[in-house]
């Protein structure tokens, strides 16, 4: 077997500045990883992230380590949970789908994906900019807005004035106390939120499970693939499933189903990546209970065949894209 491995940064621009409670960025670098034999090239794309001790740097040096012959079961053996196994991983799959002729999801023994309704998020920004964001996308079923702030609730409240109709998701970005949650999350309910990410810091979460949770809770960063789920149970009543947590489509096909055997509901969600990095999720987002798969429409400019959106959500890929 003759192999060739190639990683590569790309850099896509984003439609305009992007803000969360950690920062902003005016673009989304990632690493495309693209695995060659035989004339057949599978691509995959995975995105470091400084949360988790990750760069560019050290995760291009993680995926030139692995060694070409490294199957997708020898992978999770031999690669952490992360963004580099996630690219390598996702390439494979991609690879074997074009050697096969057959899609992805074939391989992996689903039904055949439609489309699926995923939030939109809003950068964290002034109530009153925040309100006028909202207006522009009220048409969309579910908006998502990055929180933490100490004018959280005033937010909240300037996007349910600017979409009066559109769902509502929260993410806290670990920025909350337990007493903070206690206090906002009847405000919350009120406005119509039906969600919150990861309120607590991951690791100081244990006042979860002791309290009444009337706006549910979603683990982000306390949750990586199927070892973190035994801590979340009783703190948590959703997982946010990430290919870059993960580790790739492997585990989090794993994880899915063992989350919902433990009881869990699933949100599939994404970083801020191009169609190549959402594509592979879209398979694993079918009949989540939320879609956070917008990274594309945050960009100016994506992939070649990029996915598509519409009334109907994002839609699975072409086979040009992957899979």
């Amino acid at each position: 077997m003759s192999r060739t491995v190639d990683v590569q940064l790309d850099t896509f621009p984003l439609s305009e500045v992007f803000t969360i409670s950690r920062g902003s960025r005016s673009e989304a670098r990632v690493l495309t990883v693209k695995i060659t034999q035989d004339g057949k090239t599978g691509w995959g794309e995975c995105v470091p992230y400084g949360r988790y001790g990750e760069t560019i740097e050290s995760v291009s040096a993680q995926i030139r380590a692995i060694d070409p012959k490294t199957d997708r079961l020898e992978l999770q053996r031999t690669v952490p949970a992360g963004a580099a196994r996630n690219a390598y991983d996702c390439a494979l799959w991609d690879l074997e789908a074009k050697q096969t002729g057959k899609r992805a999801w074939e391989l992996a023994g689903l039904a055949a994906p439609g489309p699926e309704i995923t939030a939109f998020t809003l950068s964290l920004d002034t109530p009153d900019n925040m309100r006028l964001s909202a207006h522009r996308n009220r048409h969309r079923p579910l908006l998502k807005i990055k929180l933490g702030t100490s004018d959280d609730v005033a937010r909240v409240q300037a996007v349910r004035a600017g979409a009066p109709h559109a769902g509502i998701i929260v993410d806290a970005n670990e920025g909350w106390t337990a007493d903070i949650y206690a206090d906002l999350a009847p405000h919350l309910v009120d406005l119509g939120v039906i969600l919150v990410e990861q309120p607590l810091p991951a690791g100081q979460d244990s006042y979860l499970a002791e309290i009444e949770r009337p706006l549910p809770v979603c683990a982000d960063e306390s949750v990586h693939d199927r070892a973190s789920l035994k801590s979340l149970v009783g703190k948590y009543d959703v997982v946010n499933i990430k290919l870059d947590k993960t580790g790739g489509l492997t585990e989090a096909l794993a994880l899915k189903t063992a989350a919902q055997q433990h009881g869990f509901d699933v949100m599939v969600g994404c970083m801020v990546g191009s169609s190549l990095a959402m594509a592979p999720a879209v398979l694993l987002a079918q009949g989540a209970l939320v879609t956070d798969l917008d990274g594309p429409l945050l960009l100016a400019k994506d992939r070649d065949d990029a996915l598509q959106f519409d009334k109907a959500g994002v839609h699975p890929s072409t086979a040009t894209l992957w899979g």
